[in-house]
């Protein structure tokens, strides 16, 4: 538990989709760190299985390995996960997927599979869980978007796409949801090391492009994300809704 109440989330059930590895991981722990009761969520049961046994050094972490973009599979979990844990105080939907490929060369499934995964989840878990929510009268839900909700780079023309569409589904859930005590809202990652960058973070062409157009100068670090996610999640925030809160070290303040 942090030091002032309105940072307070000790005891407050998390969801965080694809949350077995990468920045959803880092997300779980800083939330379980923070005092929340987490759930963890993914499709590969044994990465899931793997991440919940290294996290479950007590009885406030679990784990619900299910598809997010099959509607009735969400429905499901959802109601086991509520009737199992507790009510979902906070939802972070995290999931996604990035494939590179000149626009030309991108396959019909390949779009589809990153619409799914990076847009239709968030709609479908925002959904089913704002339904629980509503009567509440409270809760939080963090769309996890990106620096390429504002911008892109040649040959992920798709993804940005998808990010662009969550950073607009985020504003319309706050429009539906705002009136029922519900608060949506978008944190934004820059160019962050985790073991699914490691190729990007070792190429060091890339590596120093991102240094040199970043003006923290590096790449971020999962930690860097954890204090914007408690905020986003805990009281301090309950009257900011709609907004995308960037953590990119400045990358999109400067040409």
């Amino acid at each position: 538990m942090t030091g002032s109440p309105l940072f307070d989330i000790e005891g407050r059930v998390a969801l965080i989709t694809g949350s077995s590895r990468g920045i959803g991981r880092a997300l779980a722990q800083g939330l379980l760190e923070a005092g929340c009761t987490v759930v963890l969520n993914g499709r590969d049961e044994a990465v899931l299985a793997r991440t919940h046994a290294e996290l479950a050094d007590s009885s406030s972490v679990f784990a619900r390995a299910f598809d997010v973009t099959d509607s009735a599979a969400v429905a499901t979990n959802v109601a086991a996960i509520e009737a199992e844990v507790g009510p979902i105080d906070i939802l972070v939907n995290n999931a996604g997927m990035q494939h590179r490929a000149p626009l030309v060369d991108f396959t019909d499934d390949d779009w589809h599979r990153l619409i799914n995964t990076n847009l239709t989840s968030a709609f479908v878990m925002g959904r089913e869980v704002a339904r629980r929510m509503t009567p509440r009268g409270h809760g939080k839900i963090i769309n996890i978007c990106s620096v390429q909700s504002e911008t892109v780079r040649p040959g992920i023309a798709p993804y940005s796409a998808t990010k662009g569409g969550l950073k607009l589904l985020t504003k319309g859930m706050c429009a539906d949801l705002g009136p029922s005590g519900i608060q949506v809202n978008g944190l934004g990652p820059g160019y962050f090391a985790t073991e699914l960058t490691e190729a990007l973070v070792a190429n060091e062409e890339f590596s120093a492009w991102v240094r040199g157009r970043t003006p923290a100068g590096r790449w971020g670090r999962v930690s860097d994300l954890i204090g914007a996610l408690i905020f986003l999640a805990s009281p301090a925030s309950d009257f900011v809704n709609g907004q995308i809160l960037y953590v990119d070290g400045g990358m999109l303040s400067v040409l």
